[in-house]
């Protein structure tokens, strides 16, 4: 169905406009509003009304067809997802860990500096793989912020659950302390090459001690959570158990470099 050109549509009411009809003279008249538009004969000029009712209506057409193109169309909403996960109670992280009522009054304190993240890893995108190497993003899910922003809270309330420190303190801050954690992580994914898909997260910690500036302890820690279903979501459940585990894992490392420091010789 062709278009009606609205510049020849202009010429054509403007012709018509010109045309002796306008002073009362019956005329037959050819308008065309460009030459591949229909071709419109006029043999009365008792026509006139029907013929500019007619091109104004092309007219309108014309003008709602040019908005309608330049609406944008619709973009589906972004959906945002957290790392909150509950740490367990102490007595599940390891069955000698001490309770603040048998700690010696010299306890230390654990300064934890913000966790960083291994470079592909340190943005709020949800990372998968299908293939081993090739790191991919959903492109409609991200997190609320960055993974290595939203563990530092969740690393301290695991720790603290231990009772082996007499503070554990988030940094930066103005607080001071004996020793302190730095951590990395190397790796949290959606791996989808088995079946089911699982999420990955590997983190590095180190213990310094603060004083000194002398390396304590360091060790990798690793959870595999399977994904409850094949999408995003299930990735994001199977992420906060992660979390969880590989918190609790690190609180009863450290909670036993706290009681017994003497016996952890600094690494050189």
């Amino acid at each position: 169905m062709k278009e009606l050109n609205i510049a020849g549509a202009m010429r054509a009411i403007q012709t018509w406009r010109q045309h002796p009809c306008r002073s009362g003279a019956p005329a037959a008249m050819v308008l065309s509003s460009s030459i591949d538009a229909p071709r419109l004969t006029l043999s009365n000029c008792t026509s006139r009304s029907s013929l500019f009712r007619f091109v104004a209506m092309g007219l309108a057409l014309a003008a709602l067809s040019a908005c309608s193109a330049l609406q944008p169309s619709a973009t589906p909403a972004t959906t945002f997802y957290s790392l909150n996960a509950t740490p367990q109670p102490a007595s599940a992280v390891g069955k000698a860990l001490p309770t603040p009522t048998t700690l010696a009054a010299g306890a230390p304190t654990l300064l934890i500096n913000p966790p960083h993240a291994a470079a592909g890893f340190d943005s709020p995108r949800i990372i998968y793989l299908r293939e081993p190497h090739k790191l991919e993003y959903f492109a409609l899910s991200r997190w609320v912020e960055p993974p290595a922003r939203m563990l530092g809270p969740l690393l301290v309330a695991a720790i603290e659950k231990t009772g082996a420190f007499r503070a554990v303190v988030l940094m930066p801050g103005a607080a001071s302390g004996e020793l302190r954690l730095d951590t990395d992580i190397i790796r949290l994914q959606h791996e989808f090459q088995t079946n089911p898909s699982q999420v990955r997260l590997t983190l590095r910690a180190t213990l310094v001690d603060d004083k000194t500036r002398r390396m304590l302890a360091w060790q990798e820690f690793e959870a595999l959570e399977p994904a409850s279903s094949e999408d995003t979501y299930g990735g994001v459940l199977a992420a906060n158990r992660a979390v969880q585990r590989v918190a609790d894992q690190l609180a009863g490392f450290l909670a036993t470099k706290a009681i017994f420091p003497s016996a952890v010789p600094a690494i050189p």
